[in-house]
């Protein structure tokens, strides 16, 4: 029987590009048998990381750290905020379809649901303005629109 050689993208690999030094990977790159990994980057936490969830489109990375926070991190390792919890949240994880971030509360036997949004900036410099140059703008989005 044949194998075909092939990396395969993942999780894995999100994985390390979000790890500390510590938890990283002995060799940057190498092979064993047919296992083969490449460090694609190094991401130096301010405090110890107790577990990790993706969101789904993989743009986001939510870290929950022992300071009682969860550092939330986009796909370039640029710090986007932190969210602060209880000091008994020991787990996360997110919703099947990325819409909820779990907090699982050991200490306390609770399980708490987060909303969490992200503001985006958009560059309107160029575009063409009616009315007053500072007047407030709402941008209203529906998700469920048929």
């Amino acid at each position: 029987m044949k194998y075909l050689k092939c990396i395969i993208p993942g999780i894995a690999s999100l994985m390390v590009a979000f790890s500390s030094p510590t938890f990283a990977a002995t060799a940057p790159n190498g092979q064993d048998d047919r296992v083969i990994w490449k460090q694609l980057g190094d991401l130096q936490l301010p405090s110890k990381p107790l577990d990790i969830a993706y969101s789904l489109d993989g743009n986001y990375a939510f870290i929950l750290t022992n300071s009682k926070q969860i550092l939330v991190y986009n796909q370039q390792g640029k710090l986007q905020g932190k969210i602060p919890v209880d000091e008994g949240v020991s787990a996360i994880d997110i919703a099947p379809r990325g819409e909820f971030l779990y907090l699982i509360d050991g200490k306390d036997n609770r399980l708490a649901t987060l909303s969490v949004d992200f503001v985006v900036d958009i560059d309107t410099s160029s575009s063409p303005i009616k009315g007053a140059k500072d007047a407030p703008v709402i941008v209203a989005v529906y998700s469920d629109f048929e």
